[in-house]
């Protein structure tokens, strides 16, 4: 009883916690609805995001998992798939025409090779330990895609010496939602979902570690806002007003 109750509680927090690191971009797509461009943000991550959340979504029902006992997986990732679908969606309206194309075949592609993957263990296997052996195997790998695709930034980090494009709100969520998966996938005796956030949490770690560092040394680029443009203005205004003074006094 106790060890289901913390089972339950641990999945409620990673389910807050996954939800926070879901809903991180809303603030790079507030900036892309501005600016009505995608600029240089990559799709690649939404679309590895929304391939893990089909899975493991398709992973918690009752097809795949002994009745209702991966409740708080289905949950979060179910609204992942919302969220990821919706991204995906404005990526698609702002960007040039080549990238709309790319994009829109890449999660066509997604979604055709979940329903072969979902199709395949409602039909082929025929108890919920060999679907949770195919389905779970196949969620790794799309986890730890996913938990990778930030070395992306993690390398930009590094050669530019910025963490312009690594907030560090990412950064926790990331670790906190893997850290949280993997104690619950420790205390469920399921491999499948504690493994690829063996992965995610040092990947996490790593990410904290480098905000801290490229911080300290003034790496975070800052855009200039109206009033300092403003007063740039001015002060070029003045000076040129000097200089002119001074050559008509030299004159």
């Amino acid at each position: 009883m106790v060890d289901s109750t913390l089972r339950l509680a641990v999945g409620v927090m990673g389910n807050a916690a996954s939800l926070l690191l879901y809903a991180t971009p809303v603030l790079t797509f507030r900036t892309v609805l501005r600016r009505k461009s995608i600029g240089e943000f990559s799709s690649i991550p939404y679309i590895l995001a929304l391939l893990n959340c089909l899975l493991y979504t398709w992973y918690g029902l009752p097809v795949v998992s002994n009745r209702w006992e991966n409740l708080p997986v289905v949950t979060i990732n179910g609204v992942g798939i919302i969220l990821e679908l919706s991204f995906i969606f404005i990526y698609i309206c702002f960007a040039p025409t080549r990238r709309k194309v790319a994009v829109a075949g890449a999660t066509t592609t997604v979604a055709l090779v979940f329903s072969i993957f979902a199709i395949i263990s409602a039909l082929v296997f025929h108890d919920h330990q060999h679907r949770k052996m195919f389905i779970g195997s196949i969620g790794v790998v799309a986890s730890v895609a996913m938990y990778g695709s930030p070395l992306v930034a993690v390398r930009q980090v590094i050669k530019t010496k910025s963490v312009e494009f690594m907030p560090f709100h990412l950064s926790l969520f990331s670790f906190l939602a893997s850290s949280l998966w993997m104690a619950y996938g420790l205390l469920s005796c399921d491999l499948f979902l504690a493994s690829p956030n063996l992965v995610g949490s040092p990947l996490g770690i790593l990410q904290l570690l480098l905000y801290c560092i490229y911080r300290k040394r003034g790496g975070v680029m800052e855009e200039p806002n109206n009033e300092d443009e403003e007063k740039g203005c001015t002060v070029n205004i003045h000076e040129r007003q000097k200089q002119k003074q001074s050559e008509r006094s030299d004159i």
